[in-house]
C-alpha cells in the first residue's frame, strides 16, 4: 500500500472509531447516566441564605430546574421571567429552582439586588455533574429542564429561555399532564 494510501486507510480508521464512540456516548453526550427520579429526589442542598431544601419536597410536582452563575448574563435575563412564571404557575402544581454552583456569600449579594420567587440552591460542583447527566452535553449556561411529576425529563433547553417560550412550553405540558391534549 502506498504512503497516501496507508495514510488515507488511518484516517478513515479513526473517523470510524471517533463516530463509534460518539454514538455509544449519546451522540456527544458525556458517557454517564441520566440521572435517575431516585437520585433527583434524594438530593439535598444547601439554600442561598441559610438552611437545606430536598428537591424530594418538589416529588409530585412539574419542576423547572434551571442551572445559572451570577457572572452569565443570559442567566440574569431570563430571572425575571421566571419569577412572573412562579408565581403564575404555583396553583398549577409547578415549581422553580435555581441550582448554581456559586458560593453562598457570591449569591447571597445578588440575590439581594435581584430577588427570585423561587428556591436558589447552592449545588456547588455537583452542578456541573447535574447539567450534564440531565442532557447540557456542550456545558451551556443557562440550562434549563423541565421535570415531570415522576421526574423523568420532558424538556431542555440550553440558552436564554423567554419566559413566553417556557410558559408556552409549561402549558403544553401541563395540558398533556391532565389528559386534555388534543
Amino acid at each position: 500500500m502506498s504512503g497516501g494510501r496507508a495514510f488515507l486507510a488511518v484516517g478513515l480508521s479513526a473517523l470510524l472509531a471517533g463516530a463509534a464512540l460518539w454514538l455509544l456516548n449519546g451522540q456527544g453526550g458525556s458517557g454517564e447516566a441520566p440521572l435517575t427520579a431516585n437520585a433527583i429526589y434524594a438530593a439535598t442542598f444547601d439554600e442561598a441564605g441559610g438552611g437545606a431544601r430536598s428537591l424530594g419536597e418538589f416529588r409530585g410536582k412539574v419542576v423547572v430546574v434551571n442551572f445559572w452563575a451570577t457572572w452569565c448574563p443570559p442567566c440574569r435575563a431570563e430571572m425575571p421571567g421566571f419569577s412572573r412564571l412562579q408565581s403564575r404557575w404555583r396553583d398549577r402544581n409547578v415549581q422553580f429552582v435555581g441550582l448554581t454552583d456559586e458560593d453562598a456569600g457570591k449569591v447571597e449579594r445578588f440575590l439581594r439586588e435581584r430577588p427570585v420567587t423561587y428556591p436558589v440552591l447552592l449545588a456547588g460542583a455537583t452542578a456541573d455533574e447535574w447539567a450534564r447527566r440531565l442532557g447540557d452535553v456542550e456545558a451551556g449556561l443557562p440550562f434549563t429542564v423541565i421535570l415531570g411529576p415522576d421526574g423523568t425529563v420532558l424538556a431542555r433547553k440550553v440558552g436564554l429561555y423567554s419566559d413566553a417560550a417556557l410558559g408556552e412550553d409549561l402549558a403544553r405540558i401541563i395540558e398533556r399532564k391532565s389528559g386534555n391534549s388534543g
